[in-house]
């Protein structure tokens, strides 16, 4: 039986037993304590202007006071020919906000229920480390916290392609078959046998001696084997169980297309190189593609209110309405900034604060310097942001396909607008309110 099949059908049980059906609860700003035409006035004006200066070719946020949505506003359209408009339920490829949504939630259920040890050895767990001299003994702490020296990125496109830019038709065939079964996008499927020589690859990368911090997406790519080897359950079906459905997230998951939402798909980039098509519906990230789309780098697609949902569950440290899902203790440990001595300002897996953030001017910040260091988050390389603040209960998600039509669309980052709209929150809180 094909998993999306078994999906539905645990769908309908969970809803069934009061599941699944959990709803975000909305209130006006001013409701909470918060200045509504501050806020409409700067958000509008840095959203028109992201999207006249091409940062995006639309947009949308949500910000959520408390446990309450108090701002979810759609900008702009699905691309610059203006005729799809964004809407508040639209899906997005979340890209690298899949690591703290998708394997990051299963390893701290693991480190709870000790199935996993930050402290010892990842080849204790991952075989093939035990065989590699530069990584038998890095630690899940070290590697979560980017600390491990591990290599940033490796483009394994380049091993389905030849140098005229044609697929290599031993690893990439236009129709399914017994050995080609994973599906990289329409009438592309990937040898089952790929993923064992990216993972080869992976095993036998450099690592620097030099420990300090420097971001890896590497042994995402891997985790998903891991977690099916240590809970005895496929990784999908692992997050659905344990974390997506008790939530409510109706719609986060992998493989939107398989899945037959009535949601629109926001498109990413259109593809020069590899699927020469625009891509829609389909992972965007080259590497997860050729996992089939599923991997723990990026995959993930999802909404904004699934998104609040899953950082609200973090922002209140493991809890959804009294039951703890994840301990209090673990998603403390994951939240919290652990090599600071090396100037590095990572969490386990999470994103953080700058060590100096609060000090900073706005354009110099990440986030906004009115963020506080308990804050976490994690962004994503097609436009996507999410960020919890557990002291001052914000949480703040934004999405948007920045690369669309193409990757070198860099003004999101230069203009600096998701930490100037997050700022916008910080600073109206308190605000004299209008009647």
């Amino acid at each position: 039986m094909k998993k999306t099949t078994v999906s539905f059908f645990l769908i309908t049980l969970l809803m069934q037993l009061g599941f699944a059906q959990r709803e975000l609860i909305h209130a006006y700003p001013a409701k909470l304590g918060f200045n509504e035409d501050f806020i409409n006035q700067k958000v509008d004006s840095i959203m028109e202007m992201g999207i006249d200066s091409l940062a995006f070719p639309g947009a949308q946020l949500l910000v959520a006071k408390n446990d309450t949505v108090i701002f979810h506003k759609a900008y702009g359209f699905h691309t610059y020919d203006n005729k799809q408009p964004v809407a508040l339920n639209d899906l997005y490829d979340l890209a690298s906000v899949t690591k703290i949504s998708g394997p990051l939630p299963a390893l701290m259920k693991l480190v709870d229920e000790g199935k996993l040890d930050l402290d010892q050895p990842f080849s204790s767990y991952w075989e093939p480390w035990q065989h590699q001299k530069d990584k038998k003994d890095l630690t899940l702490r070290e590697i979560l916290a980017h600390q491990a020296g591990l290599v940033p990125y490796i483009v394994f496109m380049q091993k389905v392609l030849r140098k005229n830019g044609k697929l290599k038709k031993r690893f990439v065939h236009t129709s399914p078959d017994d050995k080609f079964q994973g599906q990289v996008y329409d009438e592309l499927y990937i040898n089952n046998r790929f993923e064992r020589k990216m993972n080869r690859i992976i095993n036998r990368s450099k690592v620097s001696e030099e420990k300090k911090y420097k971001y890896s997406g590497l042994t995402f790519l891997i985790f998903p084997s891991l977690i099916e080897q240590l809970t005895g359950t496929d990784y999908q079906t692992y997050l659905d169980q344990n974390f997506y459905h008790p939530l409510g997230c109706h719609t986060l998951g992998y493989l939107p297309e398989e899945n037959h939402y009535v949601n629109n798909i926001v498109p990413t980039e259109v593809d020069t190189l590899f699927r020469k098509t625009l891509v829609k519906g389909w992972v965007h990230d080259e590497n997860a593609s050729l996992k089939g789309g599923v991997s723990g780098n990026a995959g993930l697609f999802g909404t904004a209110d699934d998104l609040a949902k899953l950082m609200l569950f973090y922002q209140n440290y493991g809890n959804m309405d009294g039951k703890q899902l994840i301990s209090v203790e673990t998603l403390k440990e994951f939240t919290t900034v652990q090599y600071p001595e090396n100037e590095n300002y990572r969490g386990l897996g999470f994103d953080k604060p700058l060590l100096n953030n609060s000090e900073l001017f706005l354009e110099e910040a990440y986030p906004s310097p009115l963020a506080s260091p308990e804050s976490f988050g994690h962004s994503g390389f097609t436009g996507t942001f999410v960020w919890a603040d557990p002291v001052k209960k914000l949480t703040f998600i934004f999405l948007s396909n920045r690369v669309y039509p193409t990757r070198d669309h860099r003004n999101l980052y230069s203009l600096d607008i998701r930490q100037a709209l997050q700022d916008v929150f910080y600073k109206a809180e308190g605000l004299n309110i209008q009647n």
